[in-house]
């Protein structure tokens, strides 16, 4: 895919990750948009910041007709309550699957239209190494990605007819604000976002940046019809 010539929207562009990749795809001659809750707190040069709450039906909607001509979608908005699924209370819980399952549900279905219109394109969903396994005191964060994964797979066989890759990003911990408090070792988001912007480039379907997340990698068997396959054909259930 020519970067180059392709109009990106970035969600959650105004910091950390999204930031990065709204930068490296900058770099690449892309025109991007700053998806952000706040576009004042967008401060990337060349950058097209653009009013943008996942969570918030009107607000994706209003995003996709202010712009017309995305070729790319990055869900890549999030967040991280730390919320205990036995114990936290049932909104931070539900905020974590509104923000990754739900909001990257509503972003989709409002630009993908729109990419198709365009003669087709590409989705990035942002997801993580715990896609794949989970921890007690992370238990929302990583069901809400799990679902994350699970519809990115979806997403990706019933796009495909209209010209649009699906591809999924998984990641380990990134030096950003969100993990500012994870004693673990963190990759540089620069470096992620440059293999995340190769990915895309590439056509790749799914994206494992880092050790930690190739360790968590599921290996299925040859005859496996899990959806994790490198095309949409094979990943069809036989």
């Amino acid at each position: 895919m020519d970067l180059s010539t392709s109009t990106v929207l970035v969600t959650g562009a105004n910091r950390g990750f999204g930031r990065a990749l709204a930068a490296e795809l900058l770099g690449r001659g892309a025109t991007v948009y700053a998806g952000a809750r706040n576009p004042d707190q967008v401060d990337l040069p060349g950058a097209k910041p653009i009013s943008l709450d996942i969570t918030d039906p009107a607000s994706v909607a209003a995003a996709a007709e202010a712009t017309g001509d995305v070729t790319i979608l990055v869900n890549n908005a999030g967040s991280s309550t730390g919320a205990d699924l036995l114990t936290a209370d049932l909104d931070a819980v539900r905020l974590e699957m509104d923000t990754h399952y739900f909001g990257t549900l509503s972003a989709t279905r409002a630009f993908a239209p729109q990419i198709a219109a365009n003669g087709g394109g590409a989705i990035l969903n942002v997801l993580s190494g715990l896609s794949w396994v989970s921890f007690p005191d992370l238990g929302a964060y990583c069901a809400a990605k799990s679902a994350e994964w699970s519809l990115t797979n979806a997403l990706r066989l019933q796009l495909a007819d209209q010209g649009i890759r699906v591809a999924g990003l998984h990641v380990g911990y990134m030096d950003t604000d969100m993990a500012r408090g994870v004693d673990a070792p963190k990759s540089d988001p620069i470096d992620i976002a440059r293999i995340a912007v190769d990915g895309i480039a590439d056509g790749a379907y799914e994206i494992v940046a880092d050790d930690v997340s190739r360790q968590a990698q599921p290996h299925w068997p040859e005859a496996s019809p899990c959806c994790t396959r490198n095309s949409p054909e094979s990943s069809r259930p036989a």
